[in-house]
């Protein structure tokens, strides 16, 4: 006889992430797809604590918005998810510095309305969770970063307070633990890609703004 399904088992959600590299973190090289950063982190919580969910990684390596804007159709919305996490910015700070590669702010906060004016439209009752991107001050070339991520964060902040998202605040995480000892090597080696460290801080900070 097949067990009986209790009353309070939840119905089965779909969680989404789509970003950069941070998220992607080799999930297209993975058999499972979940990469090894804090995707993977978050699906072995759920695995234990929430089992009928199902958690889906479209992170890809190097993406900017205008990129996540290219295939957010197929890659977000077509899977009808039950929440959304977008982490993305990073890039289009970053390649300002590395690769010459300019992201306005009007056209960074042009590209992430676009994406929650979508996600609004086709699955309005999905909660969405915004990653506010980091930059680890491990040498000067990493800190002058800031110059330009800075105002994108603002804009995250603020298109987060006027849809009623909520923030995933990496800032605060980093201050947080530069209090506890860390030093910018220990949670992101190239100022960027978290260490496992970084990634279980990232995890955690998820659970707790998504509620546990």
């Amino acid at each position: 006889m097949a067990p009986m399904t209790s009353p309070e088992t939840p119905a089965p959600r779909t969680l989404l992430f789509i970003g950069d590299s941070i998220t992607d973190c080799g999930r297209r090289e993975d058999p499972e797809e979940l990469g090894h950063g804090y995707v993977r982190l978050l699906a072995e919580h759920f695995a234990a604590h929430e089992p009928t969910a199902t958690l889906i990684n479209r992170g890809i390596s190097g993406n900017k918005v205008a990129d996540l804007e290219a295939r957010f159709t197929v890659d977000c919305l077509d899977h009808a998810p039950d929440l959304v996490t977008i982490y993305v910015g990073v890039n289009d700070a970053w390649h300002r510095f590395t690769r010459g590669e300019h992201v306005t702010d009007d056209s960074f906060e042009q590209g992430c309305r676009n994406l929650l004016e979508r996600l609004s439209a086709r699955v309005p009752d999905a909660p969405v969770l915004m990653i506010v991107p980091f930059v680890a001050d491990i040498d000067e070339q990493a800190a002058r970063v800031h110059s330009d991520l800075d105002g994108k964060v603002a804009i995250i902040r603020r298109l987060a307070a006027e849809h009623g998202h909520r923030i995933v605040d990496l800032e605060q995480v980093l201050a947080t633990a530069y209090a506890a000892g860390h030093t910018p090597a220990t949670l992101a080696e190239d100022g960027v890609h978290p260490t496992p460290a970084g990634h279980r801080l990232i995890a955690d900070a998820w659970l707790d703004a998504a509620g546990r």
